[in-house]
């Protein structure tokens, strides 16, 4: 198992939580919260797959399908734990994203896309299923809203080609790249950092 696999199945796990929890916020049912969960942990890997037109990761392999309900599950198995704990959802959201715009930089660099392109690819394999998930649980996509969310994947996402075009070990690399999407988002809300809304200044 590469460093690929294990980034993919972490990320796969911990949005799956994260999607969960939210649709129970929502006060959706079992059902509807078992759906957020699907689109939130595999939404961004599916439209990564299709338009990099390669097979569909989790079409092939149905052992992401077993992944997203074992995230599901420890969420809800967990859920009095976690809902004592602040900024629960933040905490999972965070993780995935950091996890998952390395994943699909990787994925794109590894089929020889540019590395503009590449990085596109990390931001949106991170964000699309939170869109998703977003727009099923009737919200404003949180990238669309001031927050500092698809800022911190493509500053990772940089960072990690840049790495890459020096040579930095892939693991190293990941390690650094992953912190500093994580760090920027965390730090952002901590410190209350947010892009100017348009109506704001334009």
């Amino acid at each position: 198992m590469n460093i690929l696999s294990i980034l993919d199945y972490i990320g796969v796990f911990v949005f799956a939580m994260s999607g969960i929890l939210t649709a129970s916020n929502k006060k959706l049912d079992l059902f509807g919260g078992f759906i957020i969960a699907f689109v939130t942990a595999l939404g961004g890997g599916t439209l990564r797959d299709l338009l990099l037109n390669v097979e569909i990761g989790w079409i092939i392999e149905t052992k992401y399908i077993y992944i997203v309900l074992a995230g599901a599950f420890f969420a809800l198995l967990f859920k009095k734990v976690t809902q004592k704990m602040s900024k629960t959802i933040f905490l999972f959201d965070t993780i995935g994203i950091g996890l998952f715009t390395i994943l699909g930089v990787q994925k794109a660099l590894l089929l020889n896309a540019p590395v503009e392109v590449a990085v596109m690819f990390g931001v949106m394999t991170a964000t699309f299923g939170g869109v998703i998930r977003d727009i099923l649980c009737t919200e404003i996509p949180l990238i669309f809203r001031k927050e500092i969310y698809a800022t911190a994947c493509f500053v990772g996402a940089i960072t990690y080609v840049s790495l890459n075009y020096f040579g930095v070990n892939d693991i190293i690399n990941t390690i650094i790249s992953g912190a500093i999407i994580i760090s920027i988002r965390t730090v952002a809300v901590i410190k209350k950092l947010s892009l100017p809304l348009i109506n704001e200044k334009y």
